[in-house]
C-alpha cells in the first residue's frame, strides 16, 4: 500500500515532494506554470552515486504534475505512485501560506 506525501515549499519559490524515501523537486517557474496557466510541470530527482571516492549527481525527471480537468485538484505521476492534492492546498504552500500540505494517493481503478 502507497503512504501519503507531503509537499513543502524551497526558499526559491520551487516545490519539494516528499514520497516515502523519495524526495522530489518542481522548479519554481514550473509550479508558476502550473499554478497560472494550467500546464504540467516535470518532477525530477537528484541522485548522488559514489563509487571509489568520486561522487556523481544526476538530475532526472521521474514524473509530472497536472490539473486535473476539474481544475480543482493537482495530480502527481511518479515512479513511486500517483498522488493528488486540491489546487488550492498546493496554490498556499508555494505561496509560503502553508509550511507543508499532505499528498494523498491515488487508488488505481480496478475493472469490475
Amino acid at each position: 500500500m502507497m503512504e501519503p506525501g507531503t509537499l513543502a515549499c524551497t526558499t526559491a519559490g520551487g516545490l519539494i515532494i516528499h514520497i516515502e524515501a523519495e524526495r522530489y523537486r518542481i522548479a519554481p517557474e514550473d509550479v508558476r506554470s502550473l499554478i497560472f496557466a494550467g500546464r504540467p510541470a516535470p518532477v525530477t530527482c537528484e541522485r548522488v552515486r559514489r563509487t571509489g571516492g568520486i561522487v556523481a549527481g544526476s538530475v532526472t525527471i521521474e514524473g509530472h504534475a497536472a490539473v486535473n480537468p476539474a481544475g480543482r485538484a493537482v495530480v502527481v505521476h511518479t515512479r513511486t505512485g500517483s498522488f493528488i492534492i486540491p489546487l488550492v492546498s498546493l496554490q498556499r504552500v508555494a505561496r509560503g501560506e502553508a509550511a507543508s500540505a499532505p499528498l494523498f494517493p491515488l487508488v488505481p481503478e480496478v475493472g469490475i
